[in-house]
């Protein structure tokens, strides 16, 4: 047992892993509302513009860009495919990869909803602001490249 009193409320209203999720239920509240009607949910839009952006994929190259978990990646790819939004395949090549594409109705959600997410993106710029905005971005750029040499740093040392 002890005497400390509860931390101030301060101390948590400061916390970045709060600040982080508070700011992400701020950007993604918006687009999940977007997203109700299409059945298409956070984690597949993400899956969909990745592939939209940057062409087929393998799995690893995928899960990384979408901020995904490989295993729940795998679960996700299953369901789209089944839904015709994405294909999988398997290259001669290497049996071992899987390259995920994106489908011609796949494509066709990321149109559907084009107007809207660039209206979302557009509000919250014009409420916080386009500089600070792009300051934003670029800080958790800054924070991810700080982990990401952390995590360098540290392979290399268990392989040293």
């Amino acid at each position: 047992m002890t005497d400390d009193p509860a931390p101030p409320l301060r101390q948590t209203q400061r916390s970045l892993p709060i600040a982080l999720l508070r700011a992400r239920e701020t950007v993604m509240g918006p687009i999940r509302e977007m997203l109700a009607a299409s059945g298409v949910n956070e984690q597949k839009w993400r899956v969909l513009r990745v592939l939209d952006e940057r062409g087929p994929l393998p799995l690893t190259e995928l899960a990384q860009a979408a901020v995904l978990l490989l295993p729940s990646l795998t679960r996700i790819i299953r369901a789209m495919a089944d839904e015709g939004l994405v294909t999988r395949a398997t290259p001669d090549a290497d049996r071992r990869k899987a390259v995920v594409t994106i489908t011609a109705a796949g494509g066709r959600v990321i149109r559907d909803h084009a107007e809207a997410s660039r209206a979302v993106f557009a509000r919250l710029a014009t409420a916080y602001g386009p500089e600070k905005l792009e300051t934003l971005l670029d800080l958790l750029d800054d924070l991810q490249r700080v982990e990401m040499a952390k995590q360098a740093s540290a392979q290399t040392l268990t392989k040293g």
